[in-house]
């Protein structure tokens, strides 16, 4: 494989598609947003190709799409992937969508005998510009094992869960359950230790070599909570939309999670405050506010 199309140069689609660029591929970037497609040919990539006309030679296509409207309009669309594509072409998708939504375009790329692979990444924007994801690959097994040195070139681990198109999503939304988690904890506990005028660095020394450590916790209170910074690595907004799909899953499978059902309200009321395009640790400020508007309450009560 040596032309290599990119559709979505995002956050995560743009240093994906740089490295392949520095791999040695000849890549060509499609984005709506024209300032990202300008950056990524000065990255040296190529650019000004139509979609439906990347599916008509290029060896293979990687999309990094933000929702489910963009996945299913890309791949299903009057011009979008399954309907041009030529019949040796590689599909892979490192979206976090909805699990049903994965079914749908495998049923259709499977009547039109297009290979297709869902394949969700984990790492962040850090693991995409230092290629070190994890990829979390759904689909059939001769297609994955095609697609690895693709992976490899973008990534450290590389994961075949299942022949369902869907079960690499589903392991990505449980892993994104475990972060919605971690982050609400962190947010919770400090500020706690705050209240109490602890020392936060102090107090990270001790629990990175404890039992509390996480790296969600290095992530969230070193890089964005020390420095007072939520400049998005991997917004709030995003991150709620993965535990919506959780919710339908959950619907779907007519589970009872209640404390995910809480943990749901906390970011959803997060959103509503305004701070969804912020980094995910934000949502240590909005607990913190919350605390505000209970101490205020008290002495109203007062």
């Amino acid at each position: 494989m040596k032309k290599i199309g990119f559709i979505g140069l995002g956050n995560m689609g743009m240093p994906m598609s740089e490295n392949l660029v520095d791999a040695g591929y000849d890549v060509y970037g499609v984005d709506v947003n024209h300032e990202a497609e300008t950056r990524f040919e000065k990255a040296g990539g190529q650019i000004g190709r139509s979609m439906d006309d990347l599916a008509k030679f290029c060896d293979a296509i990687i999309t990094s799409l933000p929702s489910v409207e963009a996945y299913e309009s890309v791949y299903l669309g009057e011009d979008g992937l399954i309907r041009n594509s030529h019949k040796d072409i590689l599909l892979l998708d490192t979206s976090t969508v909805a699990p049903e939504s994965n079914k749908k375009v495998a049923e259709v790329a499977k009547e039109q005998a297009i290979r297709f692979l869902q394949t969700p990444v984990s790492g962040g924007v850090v693991g995409a510009v230092n290629r070190t994801l994890t990829f979390m690959a759904g689909g059939p097994k001769e297609i994955f094992d095609e697609a690895s040195a693709l992976m490899h070139e973008l990534g450290e681990d590389i994961f075949h869960i299942d022949e369902r198109i869907e079960s690499g999503t589903l392991t990505k939304l449980i892993n994104n359950l475990f972060i919605g988690f971690y982050t609400a904890g962190v947010s919770e506990a400090l500020t706690l230790a705050k209240k109490q005028n602890m020392d936060l660095d102090a107090l990270f020394d001790v629990l990175s070599v404890s039992y509390g450590q996480s790296r969600i916790y290095e992530r969230n209170y070193k890089t964005f909570i020390a420095n007072d910074d939520y400049d998005p690595g991997f917004t709030l907004k995003l991150l709620r939309k993965d535990l919506n799909f959780v919710k339908e899953t959950m619907t779907r499978e007519d589970l009872h999670l209640p404390v995910t059902d809480v943990l749901l309200q906390v970011y959803e009321e997060a959103e509503e405050a305004g701070l969804g395009a912020n980094d995910m640790a934000v949502l240590y400020e909005h607990v913190g506010k919350q605390d505000i508007s209970f101490e205020a309450k008290k002495e109203r009560i007062k």
